[in-house]
């Protein structure tokens, strides 16, 4: 068994060498511009330890997910992280699959939140076309890494004869059931 995480660390946070400590060291702006903005295409914005220094080491990480009507957050994982996603505007449907193969799936509301149990597939996806949503998402690691599958799959160089062969064997499956 494997088992990865955020290494402890024996002071109360990092400082990158050269680095000012105050106030701004622990602030993070990036995000200001999100909240009332026009949503026209699916977007995240990522706060881990590479936009936010002042995370390293402390475990936590978040995104903000924008969805205009119809977007969708294509499947994926996160090999390093659970996710907590927060809906904060519209509606959602989400879903993972788990090892045994098992789809769980929710409609959330503005409030509600839903985990995503780390390394397993996961989506997210906004089915009212005439309104855009907000979700942010909490992990609990700086560095949660996000596997996509369709770029995984379709735009990594993997042999199109191997991925054809694949689509057949998931399409005659599907049948079967």
């Amino acid at each position: 068994m494997a088992q990865a995480s955020d290494p402890d660390i024996l002071s109360d946070f990092i400082v990158p060498a050269g680095s000012t400590i105050d106030g701004n060291f622990f602030t993070f702006t990036g995000t200001r511009d999100i909240f009332g903005s026009i949503i026209e295409k699916f977007s995240v914005t990522k706060v881990s330890k590479a936009e936010f220094p002042g995370l390293d080491g402390q475990s936590v990480s978040l995104a903000v997910l924008q969805f205009p009507g119809g977007g969708v957050n294509p499947p994926h994982t996160h090999p390093r992280a659970a996710e907590l996603l927060f809906v904060v505007k519209g509606s959602l449907e989400v879903g993972f699959v788990d090892t045994a193969n098992k789809l769980y799936t929710q409609a959330l509301q503005v409030g509600d939140l839903f985990v995503f149990p780390k390394g397993l597939v996961h989506y997210q996806y906004n089915s009212d076309w005439n309104k855009s949503a907000i979700a942010v998402s909490g992990f609990g690691s700086t560095s949660t890494g996000t596997v996509s599958l369709p770029t995984t799959l379709f735009a990594t160089g993997i042999d199109d004869q191997v991925l054809a062969k694949l689509i057949s064997l998931l399409f005659r499956k599907s049948r079967q059931v």
